[in-house]
C-alpha cells in the first residue's frame, strides 16, 4: 500500500507535454464531423431552420449544411430567439412546410463578465430574457408543434426532442465570474427543462439541458484572446480534470445524441459537457487536507 495518495498515481505528463496532447486532440475532435460517415443520428434529418439575432454569419452556415448534406433543406431566419411571435412563427411554419417537427434546439445566450456591483436591473431581465425566455418559449412553441400528427408525413403520435443550452454555472457556482444574471439565468433554464417534463407526461416529448463547461466560442473569446497573448493557452481550462478547455464540436456531438432515438430514454436532465469541473467541490489535486 502506498503511504500517500499520491504516490498511487501514474507519471504525469509535463506541462509542455499534455499542452501539445490538448491541442492534438481538439484538432482530431474539430475535424471529426467533417471527417466521419453521417451515421445515424442524422439520418432522417430532411429540413433545419436556423434562426439567429445577427444575420451575418446565416449565409456561410447555410452553405456549409447543404454542401456538406445536399439532400437537407436549409431555412435560415433573422430572428430574436426571446421574440414570442418569431418562435411560435417559426414552429407553425415547420409545421405547413414538412407537417412534423422533431427535434428544437434553443442554444441562444447572453453573458457579460460585470462584478456584482457593476449589474443592473436591465441586464439582469435581458440576461433572463436571452437565455431563459427563449428557452420557455421552445418548449411552450416546440412542444405544441410536436403533439401534432400527420400520417401522411409517417408521424402517427406525438413525440419530440427539446434541447435547451444552459451551462455548468447553472448547476453551481463558481464556474466563472460572479456574473449572477447568467448563473441565475442558467439555473432557470435547468428548472424549465425538469419541470416542463411533468407538464409533458405521456407525450413521448423530451426536454433536457447540455451544461457546457468552459468552450472555446464567441461568448469566450476574449478572455481566450487575453490568455494567449499573455502566452497562457496552456492554463486554460486547467480546473477541470481533464486539464483542459472543450470545443463547439463536443457540445454538437453530445446535442446530436439527444436529439437522436439513441437518447430515447433520458428526460428532464441537466447534462454537464465540463470535462469533469462539476464532479467535485473544489480540490487541490494531489492534496487531501
Amino acid at each position: 500500500m502506498p503511504s500517500h495518495p499520491k504516490a498511487a498515481q501514474g507519471k504525469q505528463p509535463s506541462a509542455e507535454e499534455h499542452h501539445q496532447r490538448t491541442l492534438a486532440r481538439i484538432s482530431q475532435i474539430q475535424s471529426h464531423l467533417s471527417n466521419s460517415p453521417r451515421g445515424q443520428r442524422l439520418k432522417g434529418a430532411t429540413h433545419l431552420y436556423l434562426l439567429d439575432f445577427s444575420p451575418e454569419n446565416l449565409p456561410e452556415l447555410k452553405s456549409t449544411i447543404e454542401t456538406s448534406y445536399p439532400d437537407v433543406k436549409v431555412t435560415t431566419i433573422q430572428a430574436d430567439a426571446a421574440n414570442e411571435s418569431a418562435i411560435a412563427a417559426v414552429c407553425e411554419q415547420a409545421l405547413q412546410d414538412e407537417g412534423r417537427l422533431d427535434v428544437f434546439f434553443a442554444n441562444a445566450g447572453f453573458a457579460s463578465n460585470k462584478a456584482l456591483p457593476q449589474l443592473t436591473a436591465e441586464g439582469f431581465m435581458e440576461s433572463m430574457r436571452v437565455n431563459a425566455l427563449s428557452c420557455f418559449l421552445a418548449v411552450k412553441y416546440g412542444s405544441d408543434a410536436m403533439m401534432k400528427t400527420n400520417s401522411s408525413r409517417g408521424k402517427n403520435v406525438s413525440g419530440g426532442s427539446i434541447i435547451l443550452t444552459a451551462s455548468v454555472a447553472g448547476l453551481r457556482s463558481g464556474a466563472g465570474t460572479i456574473d449572477s444574471e447568467k448563473l441565475i439565468s442558467d439555473h432557470s433554464v435547468n428548472s424549465i427543462a425538469k419541470t416542463s417534463v411533468y407538464q409533458l407526461q405521456k407525450t413521448d416529448i423530451r426536454v433536457n439541458t447540455i451544461c457546457p463547461g468552459l468552450i472555446e466560442t464567441n461568448m469566450t473569446k476574449d478572455m481566450f484572446d487575453f490568455a494567449r497573448q499573455r502566452g497562457r493557452e496552456s492554463k486554460i481550462g486547467q480546473l477541470n480534470p481533464m486539464g483542459r478547455f472543450g470545443v463547439a464540436q463536443e457540445i454538437a456531438h453530445m446535442t446530436l445524441f439527444l436529439a437522436s432515438d439513441e437518447s430515447s430514454y433520458v428526460n428532464g436532465q441537466n447534462i454537464a459537457v465540463d470535462g469533469g469541473l462539476s464532479s467535485s467541490h473544489p480540490v487541490v489535486p494531489g492534496r487531501w487536507a
